[in-house]
């Protein structure tokens, strides 16, 4: 278990699926916890309840990923509420795919306003926060590395861009003492991607270990990333899929 006791964290997009597990471990593991959520906010408010159980302070901000103001806000508002601000987790994502000839302009500006352009705005107001010592961390996908079956090109190209943005970042925030990485999960037990799905087993059939993985297990890793023993690991992208990308 990570000992951060005393850090403050925002993960975004983060009232359900890989988000609250990361949440819920963050304060499990010691840190004062502050999510975004656009809509749920009954499941919000019940994270945030989860939170406090743990002895930790919760906050709950409603912010579209999609508007850059909101994001921006709300980075401020956690450090606010917060007291400071020591951990970013960039999770708000969302999925549109199918074949290149049927994405309408709306599909591509979208995904690349939620997985890209948030996440991009959040690290920058973040970094106006961050002291020495600071952890900025983006869930990617196994899908920005190797694209595994067709129509999947518009979701992998956003997860791509953060690997970009991530190595970038990591040389400018480096010399704060800043690190920046990003984690790729493969398919894993959600909502958006249930173990029980129409595409689970063709997903099994590609790991190394053929079953999902859990979001607590995604949380586990982004612990470690955020805790003092990944103090050196920086501008990295940590693959957690099964051994699918093997």
């Amino acid at each position: 278990m990570s000992d951060l006791t005393g850090k403050r964290a925002l993960v975004t997009g983060a009232s359900r699926g890989i988000g609250a597990a990361i949440a819920l471990r963050l304060a499990r593991d010691g840190a004062d916890v502050a999510i975004t959520y656009e809509r749920s906010t009954e499941k919000a408010d019940a994270l945030v309840a989860e939170v406090a159980k743990l002895g930790r302070r919760g906050v709950a901000i409603r912010a579209d990923a999609a508007d850059p103001a909101a994001m921006s806000a709300a980075v401020d508002e956690a450090a606010r509420a917060l007291g400071g601000l020591d951990i970013l987790v960039n999770n708000a994502g969302i999925w549109r795919g199918g074949p290149v000839e049927d994405l309408t302009l709306a599909d591509i500006d979208i995904t690349l306003a939620v997985n890209v352009r948030a996440a991009v705005i959040a690290s920058q107001a973040a970094a106006r926060h961050l002291p020495r010592g600071g952890r900025i961390i983006s869930i990617g996908s196994c899908l920005a590395e190797r694209v595994t079956e067709p129509g999947m090109a518009l979701y992998s190209l956003s997860k791509a861009a953060l690997i970009g943005w991530t190595k970038g970042l990591a040389r400018d925030l480096g010399p704060r003492g800043i690190t920046v990485n990003i984690v790729h999960p493969g398919s894993t037990d959600t909502d958006m991607n249930p173990a029980v799905g129409p595409q689970a087993d063709t997903q099994r059939a590609r790991m190394a270990i053929p079953e999902y993985g859990k979001p607590e297990d995604i949380a586990a890793l982004v612990a470690f990333v955020a805790g003092g023993e990944g103090r050196f690991i920086n501008g990295a992208g940590l693959t957690i899929d099964g051994g699918a990308n093997a």
